[in-house]
């Protein structure tokens, strides 16, 4: 079964991705990764082309791991699960684990990245209002949510993976 990482930038996808594929090896793709190795910078792609246009390559992306066939373990774009498609895609394909973590350990974790497009100026009023419009659908999408505040990446990806593991 795929497992797709959802959440907000600095939530600990990337990370626990990392660590994922240091014990597993195996199949583990970042989306925003592949993204760039293809296409450049995500933030020149939003600078020159725009968020749209973004959000297409992230679907193209996204769609390709499905079609490799179960077992991969994928860190999505914070922005993934707002898109219809990739949500069906995500659905057809496996399981969602939504990565929630709290304002304040975002900010933590986010402090001086200046690399993110959506999180440009002002960062605890711009990551609070992405909060806030993305927290509902993240949680409507997600099988599985883990409260990552206050827990290590090993203890994330432990959680993931335990017998029994439900949406909250």
């Amino acid at each position: 079964m795929n497992t797709f990482l959802i959440g907000m930038p600095g939530s600990g996808k990337s990370t626990v991705l990392r660590l994922y594929a240091e014990k597993h090896g195996g199949r583990a793709y970042d989306t925003d990764a592949a993204i760039e190795s293809r296409h450049g910078s995500i933030t020149d792609i939003f600078l020159n082309f725009g968020e749209e246009r973004f959000r297409e390559l992230e679907t193209a992306v996204i769609s390709e791991i499905c079609g490799y066939g179960g077992d991969a373990f994928v860190s999505t774009g914070g922005g993934a699960a707002l898109r219809e498609e990739n949500v069906r895609l995500f659905k057809n394909a496996g399981r969602v684990v939504y990565l929630r973590a709290k304002i304040d350990t975002l900010l933590k974790r986010l402090q001086g990245d200046t690399s993110r497009p959506l999180l440009q100026g002002n960062l605890a009023e711009r990551l609070t209002e992405l909060y806030n419009s993305r927290r509902a659908v993240y949680e409507s999408v997600a099988d599985i949510i883990i409260d990552t505040d206050g827990l290590t990446p090993d203890g994330v990806l432990r959680k993931i993976f335990q017998s029994g593991s439900e949406k909250k």
